[in-house]
């Protein structure tokens, strides 16, 4: 069972976050990182499956800078057999994210691809299902337990109000949700073994992740309350006066009436 784990580096869930002097990012000084918490439920299925096997591999794979090499090495402590960094500056939004983790991945032999549920530092939950889209394969989010049986997944996801089950052939993509007392194995001391990190180049184009300017974001935000206003506050957007095409339009000629 040869399994890949996509992890992220984000700031500690007890750190004081303060805002810049510039008013639009956050002051990183003195805050403490970790991996993400729902990361390392994702990891310890991995390990599980490899166990249960009897053989196999867990691979984990992230998005960032040099600093994410301690990240990668939390994970080899666990028990991870290999760690890839892409390099690359981490972008706010989840797409370039997405095909630069696929890109990687492709090529790469694995029956099941793991993910946190999502990240606590952004809360998007949008990368995992993303990178099935464009991987080709069958996602199943929000996954409380999961059974595999001659090669078949077979998912226990939480929706409102209860679960339901998802089934489908391997290699799949699973985005883990821990439940009640679900616990994560300790982590050991990856530079006391033989571990290897896979620094992937710069110059290399799989590594190359676009960011979205604080900018672009802001004007995304821009016309989306342009729209929730032209639509009454609430509603379908597209409902009232060709709110769909303002979509494509810049701020400036979305105006709230």
């Amino acid at each position: 069972m040869n399994s890949i784990v996509c992890i992220k580096r984000v700031p500690d869930s007890e750190a004081r976050i303060r805002v810049a002097a510039d008013g639009r990012s956050i002051d990183l000084s003195g805050v403490k990182f970790d991996m993400n918490e729902f990361d390392k439920y994702a990891i310890e299925e991995a390990l599980q499956r490899r166990e249960a096997a009897g053989e196999g591999l867990v691979t984990v794979i992230t998005v960032g800078g040099d600093d994410a090499r301690e990240t990668l090495r939390q994970a080899l402590a666990m028990g991870a057999d290999e760690a890839v960094l892409l390099r690359a500056e981490v972008s706010l939004d989840g797409m370039p994210i997405a095909r630069a983790l696929a890109d990687e991945i492709r090529d790469r032999p694995f029956d099941l691809l793991l993910f946190g549920k999502q990240a606590i530092d952004d809360d998007g939950m949008q990368v995992p299902a993303m990178v099935s889209e464009f991987l080709g394969l069958p996602c199943a989010t929000v996954v409380v337990s999961l059974e595999i049986e001659d090669g078949r997944l077979k998912a226990r996801r939480e929706i409102e109000g209860g679960h339901e089950v998802v089934e489908f052939e391997l290699p799949g993509v699973v985005a883990i949700m821990p439940e009640g007392s679900a616990l994560f194995r300790y982590q050991g001391d990856a530079d006391g073994g033989a571990f290897t990190i896979e620094f992937l180049p710069e110059a290399d184009p799989k590594s190359r992740v676009g960011p979205v300017s604080v900018t672009q974001q802001a004007r995304g935000l821009a016309q989306l309350r342009a729209l929730a206003a032209d639509s009454g506050g609430g509603g379908v957007a597209g409902s009232r006066g060709g709110t769909v095409e303002a979509l494509g339009e810049s701020p400036e000629q979305v105006s709230a009436t």
